[in-house]
C-alpha cells in the first residue's frame, strides 16, 4: 500500500511559490490528471477486491465525484462532519519527488450532503508560500493529526491543526514521543488511547499494530497489540466508532479484529486482492483503497465502499 517517503531537498523547491502574487491560485486536482490517463471499473478490473464475509454487500467505487482517474488513497471517514477525507495524486507512476511540487497532491475532503457526497476540496495545512506535502490524515472532533515534511524540520513528523472559522488552521508538532516511531494512526472516540503502526524495537515482526494510552494528557510508552500481530506486516488501523473492532492492512487485504470481554481476537480476512486503508463510518460501513493494476503495473487508485447488511 502507500507508503510516505519524501525527499525534504526536493520540498525546498516549493519554497516561496506564489509568494508577492497576493492569494494563491491552486489549480484543480482533475486539471492535472495526464490527458491519456485510463478511469478503471469494476468491468476491467483484472483483480477486483473480493468479499470474504457475508456481512457486507459486494464491495463498490464510491459512487458520485470522489473518485478519478488519478490515485485516491488513505481514506478517513468522520463521523462528526458526514465527511470523506482521502489522499490524492493526479499520476500514480510519478515519483514522491515530483508529486510534492505538482500543487494538487495532498489532501481532499468530500462532505456527503442528503447521502450524496460533493466534489472534493483540497485541505490545505501548511503556511501560504511555505513549503510541505501531508498525508495519512485523521480527524477527531476539531483536530486534525497528519504526517507531513515542513520548512525547518528535518525529515518526516507528526503535526495536529485546529478546524477554526471554517478551516484548517494553527499546525504545530504532536504532542506524543516522535521517538515512538509512530506509523498511520487512529485513536478512539474518547481520546484515551492511540493505536499506531511502526517497526519499533520489541514487535513480532516487520510492521505491528501498537497502542499508546492517555494518561493525565500525557501519551504512555507504546504497547505491543500480541493478538493482532504476526511476523508479517499488520498495520493502517482504524477502529469501529464504538472501539470493538479494530481494522488492519495485511497482506494486502484487509482484516477484522473484534474486542470480546475486553481482549482482542485474532483479525479475520474481510477482503482479498490488493485493498486495504479501511476507515468506518458510525453505521458500521467501510470505506478502504483498491489499487488496479495491470501487467504489473500500477494503474490508478480508488476509494470503496462496503455496505455493511
Amino acid at each position: 500500500m502507500k507508503k510516505i517517503i519524501i525527499l525534504f531537498s526536493a520540498i525546498l523547491l516549493l519554497a516561496g511559490a506564489g509568494c508577492g502574487s497576493g492569494e494563491i491560485v491552486l489549480p484543480t486536482r482533475e486539471s492535472k490528471i495526464p490527458a491519456g490517463a485510463v478511469k478503471m471499473a469494476p468491468e476491467t478490473d483484472v483483480a477486483p477486491p473480493e468479499l470474504k464475509l457475508d456481512d457486507y454487500f459486494p464491495p463498490v467505487p464510491v459512487a458520485g465525484p470522489v473518485n478519478t482517474a488519478g490515485g485516491e488513497d488513505s481514506p478517513f471517514y468522520d463521523p462528526e462532519s458526514d465527511s470523506l477525507y482521502f489522499f490524492f495524486t493526479p499520476d500514480v507512476s510519478v515519483p514522491v519527488e515530483k508529486q510534492i511540487i505538482d500543487n494538487v497532491t495532498g489532501i481532499y475532503v468530500s462532505k456527503n450532503i442528503d447521502g450524496e457526497w460533493q466534489a472534493a476540496e483540497r485541505v490545505l495545512l501548511n503556511d501560504p508560500g511555505q513549503a510541505g506535502s501531508d498525508g495519512c490524515e485523521f480527524v477527531l472532533g476539531n483536530k486534525m493529526w497528519f504526517c507531513a515534511v515542513r520548512q525547518g524540520y528535518a525529515g518526516i513528523h507528526w503535526f495536529t491543526a485546529e478546524f477554526k472559522n471554517n478551516r484548517w488552521q494553527n499546525w504545530r508538532l504532536a504532542d506524543f514521543n516522535q521517538d515512538y516511531k509512530v506509523g498511520e494512526l487512529h485513536i478512539t472516540a474518547d481520546g484515551k488511547e492511540l493505536y499506531f503502526h511502526s517497526d519499533r524495537n520489541g514487535g513480532r515482526g516487520g510492521l505491528d499494530i501498537w497502542v499508546s494510552k492517555n494518561i493525565d494528557g500525557a501519551w504512555q510508552e507504546p504497547e505491543n497489540v500480541a493478538a493482532i500481530n504476526s511476523s508479517r506486516d499488520e498495520g493502517w488501523p482504524a477502529l469501529s466508532l464504538d472501539g470493538n473492532e479494530l481494522w488492519i492492512t495485511k497482506d494486502y487485504g484487509i482484516w477484522r479484529s473484534k474486542k470480546i470481554n475486553g481482549e482482542w481476537q485474532a483479525p479475520e480476512l474481510i477482503v482479498s486482492s490488493l485493498a486495504g486503508e479501511a476507515t468506518i463510518d458510525a453505521d458500521g460501513n467501510v470505506y478502504f483503497v483498491h489499487h488496479y493494476y495491470k501487467d504489473d503495473k500500477m494503474i490508478e487508485a480508488d476509494i470503496y465502499f462496503l455496505e455493511k447488511k
